[in-house]
Order: C-alpha cells, then sequence, then structure tokens
C-alpha cells in the first residue's frame, strides 16, 4: 500500500495534473505527469488513481485499483521529490496479467519522465496544412502517402474548398 504522504486526494490537484501535465498512454493505463515546481517545496511525490466504471464493476475497480497502487509502490522512488502522479486505468486494465499491466506501467513511466529536447507538444499548425496540400502534384495526382481531398459538389474556391 502507498503510505498516506503519498496519496493525491483533492480533485483540483487531479485536474491540474492532466490538464497541464505530460500524458503517455498504453493499451491498459494513461498515465499523466506534472513535475514539480521551483516555488513550490519539495515534499514527497504523490500518486493518483482513476478507475471509472467502463473498467467494471465495483469489485472489479477495486481489484485493478489495488493492483496499481502495488506497482506504483515499487516505483515511487523513481519519481522526483514534489512531483504529481496520475495513472488512469482503461478497460483493458481488468483482463490483462499482473506482468503485462507492470510492463505497461514502466513503459508509460519511461515515457514522461524521459526529458524533452525542447517544446511540449508537436501540433498542427498552417505550416502542416500547407505541407500536406503541396503534396498534390500539378496535374492533380497524388504522391505515395498524401492524403486525397474529398470531392465536393458545387464550384471550388481558390483556395480549393468547396463554396455553397
Amino acid at each position: 500500500m502507498l503510505s498516506p504522504q503519498h496519496r493525491m486526494r483533492h480533485s483540483a490537484e487531479f485536474a491540474l495534473v492532466l490538464r497541464r501535465g505530460r500524458r503517455a498512454g498504453r493499451d491498459a493505463l494513461v498515465v499523466g505527469y506534472l513535475p514539480p515546481r521551483d516555488d513550490a517545496g519539495a515534499g514527497a511525490p504523490r500518486v493518483g488513481f482513476v478507475v471509472s466504471k467502463a473498467v467494471g464493476g465495483a469489485v472489479v475497480r477495486k481489484r485493478v485499483q489495488r493492483r496499481l497502487r502495488h506497482l506504483m509502490r515499487e516505483r515511487i522512488g523513481r519519481l522526483p521529490a514534489g512531483s504529481l502522479l496520475v495513472v488512469r486505468a482503461k478497460p483493458l486494465s481488468a483482463d490483462v496479467g499482473h506482468t503485462t499491466l507492470a510492463a505497461q506501467l514502466d513503459s508509460a513511466l519511461d515515457s514522461v519522465l524521459r526529458a524533452r529536447s525542447g517544446g511540449t507538444r508537436r501540433r498542427r499548425d498552417r505550416r502542416d496544412q500547407e505541407r500536406r496540400t503541396s503534396e498534390r502534384s500539378s496535374d492533380g495526382a497524388t504522391r505515395p502517402g498524401a492524403t486525397e481531398p474529398a470531392p465536393a459538389a458545387g464550384r471550388r474556391d481558390p483556395g480549393g474548398r468547396a463554396r455553397p
């Protein structure tokens, strides 16, 4: 069991981690991680668990939560002091074995704890859109890997979008 000092209990902390933290998803679980803030006191790392009704009935949910809590107890030393971690169980977590769940948790933890080299998430922006549209050749044929635009009825404006 995790000691009380290592447990997250307030919904505001869960929301903060899920909104601002790094995420790594696997087949049976999703891990959200928020590194410690510089201005916060370096307390113990805290972990919270989310096991929804989609996982199963009350008995199944409690069993999944106990398994995850047991796995995290062994891995709490990997987290820096003052950090917050949320482990959200997916429905598959009720059916996988202990070793599979442990391997997926380790993989997700490795992913969120890995130092990032620069920016945050990659976002699709205008350059990505321009790159996709430039993959079309002048004769209208597409190159391999290019996406084919959906045919639209009616006239088209210069940007290639259908007009009403």
